[in-house]
């Protein structure tokens, strides 16, 4: 029993050993390659995306998605010296999942910062994604979440544009009920005049049903039938 749990020991440290959860390189960086704070985890959703069209993942499309990553890695930094083999995979599955780690050029046991390699990818997402005919949804850098459209900006704020459609619609309200009431005193305060009858506008007043002269400043009509004159009042 001791035997077998030193050969067990020993499967489980050695690197691309079935046990081993490191299937690609060698070197001190791949010791955390599987690490989550130090890896990335890849799903790649070929069928889902493409269908009937789907490819099959081999270690060409591996290589590719290396080569890309270099290229994003390598655009993000400006060093020239990026190149696949500083793209370390390890934990391949069926189910086209993996994780990977990024190492420096100029020591391969060290890694590349986690900003950098996240800034990278989030910059060249669309590169990426085109390369395997992949969008963000089918094509999951697990802990990396794609760039966000940049929002629109206005030369005016909305939320003022807003304001000022219901300040001018409040400032007409009132305008409107000033004047309103304006027009409603003004009316209270003027006379309402009699109604006289002028039938033919010459000044003559039809009062009773019979048309009279206006007696304004005249003396009136001088009537005979009540002068106490005895030339008028005999037989």
């Amino acid at each position: 029993h001791f035997c077998f749990i030193l050969l067990w020991c020993y499967t489980l440290n050695v690197p691309g050993s079935k046990g081993s959860p490191l299937s690609v390189g060698a070197g001190p960086a791949l010791l955390t390659c599987c690490n989550v704070t130090d890896g990335y985890k890849v799903r790649l959703s070929i069928k889902t995306a493409l269908g009937d069209d789907a490819y099959e993942w081999s270690k060409s499309e591996l290589f590719l998605f290396r080569a890309v990553l270099a290229f994003a890695v390598q655009r993000k930094t400006n060093n020239v010296n990026y190149d696949v083999s500083n793209i370390l995979v390890c934990d391949e599955t069926e189910r086209v999942s993996f994780w990977f780690v990024v190492t420096t050029p100029d020591n391969t046991s060290e890694l590349l910062p986690k900003l950098v390699v996240e800034n990278a990818i989030r910059e060249n997402r669309h590169r990426i994604n085109s390369a395997f005919l992949l969008t963000d949804q089918t094509l999951d850098f697990v802990g990396i979440n794609p760039t966000l459209a940049a929002p629109i900006e206005y030369d005016t704020p909305p939320w003022l544009i807003v304001f000022g459609v219901v300040m001018g619609v409040v400032c007409a309200g009132i305008v409107a009920l000033l004047v309103s009431t304006f027009l409603q005193k003004k009316r209270a305060k003027k006379p309402s005049a009699d109604p006289v009858d002028d039938e033919d506008g010459s000044g003559s007043i039809a009062g009773n049903g019979i048309l009279c002269e206006s007696i304004g400043d005249k003396d009136g009509t001088y009537n005979q039938g009540f002068t106490d004159d005895d030339r008028f009042t005999k037989l």
